[in-house]
């Protein structure tokens, strides 16, 4: 039996649901659930009023669903900026602690904060760009990269976010689809003692003109176009937020879908709102806590980030290393983190090397783990890591800009398992008959906050709600994965039902993987899938294929695969098998049936 974690009266009364409940008389939290789906309006104006949000011009309807619930339209004729929400702590309070690898932390206050931000404000507007006009980033989790988010949408500018991870080519392909008017950067990445290239790698992706931030005494040849960091920040330190309205778009994230190209998903100043109020009710982020969360702006945990934790005042903690190194832990302890975001593989590594143990991470008041599934084994480990304290599983989507599934501290936590349907939205699991059902796929119940309602390149109709079924004659919306409600009224998570897959808590399609593989000569055909462990865990990258004649070993089959998706895709995608099969299975339009190649390879 897994350890279980159970929340005192006093740590429910002190918790931000907790309170909420307390405000509407509610005892049981299921009844507060429910009452804040079947009154969405409400809810969304004590969660406004509980963070504070910050209004140039009230919205004159809460919710307009006239152009149907797949078009609603949240804080109707709203004016305002979610970046002033932002800066509502004191002005000597953190905002950010930060580490550089193998260096000792520091800190950067909220005015401080402030005063980066307005400089580069100012400094985008005398480099001649305009509100509307496209900015991406592609660089770590810095101050730097905080300040340059949080200044292109004061200016009205919207910002592109494009994972350092990530290969040249598929830099490129982001590049191609958002056409940003400037890049910024680093020189290069420090990793575990590495050196690894960055700007390089924006020039090779053709990339508009770049703004670089120096960080060592690398030789790097610059193009003539492009400036540097010291000489792009402008000396104005003051600078007036733009104000606009709740529909326009601040932000472009990536996501799979089931084709190659990735979809271009604009985030508009609702979506903070969402990671915020997920932030303050199932993660309980209270004033001048501490959050640490290992991301990238590239992916929507980095501006989730951002919003939840200085919407609710409190401090970002960003350690710009590898989370697996010692000195990870280290840092949690001395900063006193008290919300530690994780994705399963960190926790996988960390059990191995132990690592972690010699820490004091009592100052932890929860975790919160996304990305990919996680193995009860391993969680509990983290449970105890922190003197036994709970994991809010947390699971959503780029296009929701948040959670769909959740935990709560108001709850008992059971690892590896989410015990609420998140506040504000609801779900409905169906099976291949699209018959409710106990085990199944996930279909979301629109309207929900925070969900997207537009792409930047594909149609949204299609893509998300074309063919679905409907519920009780409602619109039901497609998500793709499978979760498992289990007899305590919680739930788990079994995958994607679709063609996409979550490695190392990114998410991409099979489609992408094969595209990259089908180049290799000795590789007809292949078929890419994700495989769950026997006991649970993150998804294992298993790759099927029809073989043109060879004389290569398996081996060198197997490290000519892994290294086309290193260096073509992403060095984070770790193939684990590579198995060869006379021929693919098809259904009769000849679609690859990878459902059938992952029971295949699971039941052997």
């Amino acid at each position: 039996m897994s350890f279980i974690w159970k929340p005192s009266k006093n740590q429910i009364g002190k918790s931000n649901i907790g309170k909420m409940m307390q405000l509407n008389g509610f005892s049981n939290y299921d009844d507060f659930w429910k009452w804040s789906v079947i009154n969405k309006g409400a809810f969304l104006e004590q969660t406004l009023e509980a963070l504070k949000i910050k209004f140039h011009k009230k919205y004159t309807s809460i919710l307009d669903i006239s152009k149907g619930v797949e078009n609603a339209l949240w804080l109707k004729d709203a004016q305002f900026n979610i970046v002033d929400s932002c800066f509502q702590n004191a002005n000597d309070a953190v905002s950010i602690i930060f580490q550089k690898e193998r260096e000792t932390f520091q800190k950067i206050t909220q005015k401080e904060l402030e005063i980066l931000v307005n400089r580069i404000a100012n400094g985008l507007v005398e480099l001649g760009l305009k509100k509307g006009d496209k900015i991406a980033i592609c660089m770590p989790m810095t101050v730097e990269a905080v300040a340059i988010y949080l200044a292109g949408i004061k200016a009205g500018m919207p910002i592109v976010t494009i994972a350092d991870s990530f290969t040249p080519n598929e830099i490129e392909t982001r590049l191609n689809i958002t056409k940003p008017k400037v890049i910024f950067t680093q020189d290069v990445l420090k990793r575990a003692g590495k050196i690894l290239p960055l700007y390089s790698k924006c020039v090779e992706a053709k990339a508009p003109q770049i703004i670089t931030i120096e960080t060592e005494n690398s030789s790097v040849n610059y193009r003539e176009e492009d400036i540097l960091w010291t000489s792009f920040l402008s000396d104005n330190y003051k600078f007036t937020t733009v104000i606009q309205t709740s529909e326009d778009v601040i932000t472009v994230l990536f996501s799979s879908g089931t084709t190659g190209e990735p979809k271009a998903i604009p985030w508009t100043h609702i979506t903070p709102i969402k990671c915020a109020s997920d932030g303050y009710y199932h993660q309980n982020i209270q004033e001048n806590d501490i959050i640490c969360w290992p991301t990238n702006l590239g992916w929507m945990m980095g501006p989730w980030l951002v919003f939840s934790a200085l919407i609710n005042k409190a401090t970002i903690a960003l350690y710009n290393g590898s989370p697996t190194e010692e000195n990870f832990g280290k840092f949690v302890e001395e900063t006193r983190v008290t919300m530690l975001g994780v994705i399963p593989s960190f926790v996988k590594s960390w059990k191995s090397s132990g690592y972690m143990e010699k820490y004091n991470w009592n100052s932890i008041k929860c975790y919160s783990s996304t990305g990919e599934a996680s193995n009860p084994d391993e969680m509990e480990y983290l449970m105890r890591l922190a003197n036994n304290k709970p994991i809010i599983e947390y699971c959503g989507g780029t296009e929701i800009g948040g959670g769909y599934v959740t935990g709560t501290v108001v709850q008992e936590n059971i690892p590896s398992t989410f015990s609420s349907q998140a506040l504000g939205s609801e779900f409905v699991l169906l099976d291949e008959n699209n018959n409710e059902t106990n085990k199944g796929e996930v279909f979301l119940i629109p309207p929900i906050l925070g969900i997207s309602n537009k792409l930047l390149n594909k149609d949204h109709f299609n893509v998300y709600y074309k063919d679905t079924p409907t519920y009780k004659g409602k619109l039901l919306r497609r998500h793709g994965d499978q979760l498992e409600q289990l007899e305590n009224g919680y739930y788990k998570a079994h995958g994607r039902v679709d063609d996409a897959m979550n490695l190392g808590g990114i998410k991409v399609s099979s489609v992408q993987i094969e595209a990259v593989i089908n180049t290799l000569d000795f590789i007809k055909e292949s078929a890419a899938i994700a495989v769950s462990p026997t006991n649970g865990g993150p998804s294992l990258l298993v790759v099927y294929y029809v073989e043109n004649e060879t004389d290569l070993s398996d081996n060198e089959k197997f490290q000519l695969v892994k290294e086309s998706i290193k260096n073509q895709l992403n060095p984070l995608f770790k193939l684990t098998d590579l198995v060869k099969i006379t021929k693919l299975p098809r259904t009769a339009s000849n679609k690859i049936i990878r459902r059938k190649l992952r029971d295949l390879y699971e039941n052997k």
